[in-house]
């Protein structure tokens, strides 16, 4: 995992495996956002996976797949949940735009 760090509260990473969550906690991170549809390409894990794991290290973690440009919907979903989850955030999807452009809404 290479987290890039946008500030205090948000950080952004591609794809996370179940296997990493324990190094994401580790790391200090409280909350996991997922920006990456399920089936996006062959292999990649199931966000139910990564938030099995994520809920047994005490991570938040919340799925607001992105695909295409963001939706208003998505970005009301993602207002919602950086109100109630807690910081710092990790934020991952498949290279970590998508997640980063999400967290880029919340300063307009």
């Amino acid at each position: 995992m290479n987290a890039r760090k946008i500030d205090d509260q948000f950080s952004v990473t591609g794809q996370i495996t179940p296997e990493q969550v324990k190094d994401v906690a580790g790391a200090g991170y409280r909350a996991i956002v997922c920006a990456r549809p399920d089936n996006e390409e062959g292999g990649q894990p199931s966000f139910d996976d990564v938030a099995r794991e994520a809920e047994r290290q005490g991570l938040q973690i919340v799925h607001i797949p992105v695909s295409g440009p963001l939706s208003e919907g998505q970005i009301i979903l993602f207002h919602e949940a950086m109100k109630q989850i807690p910081r710092p955030v990790l934020g991952y999807c498949r290279s970590g735009a998508r997640a980063s452009s999400l967290y880029a809404t919340l300063s307009k």
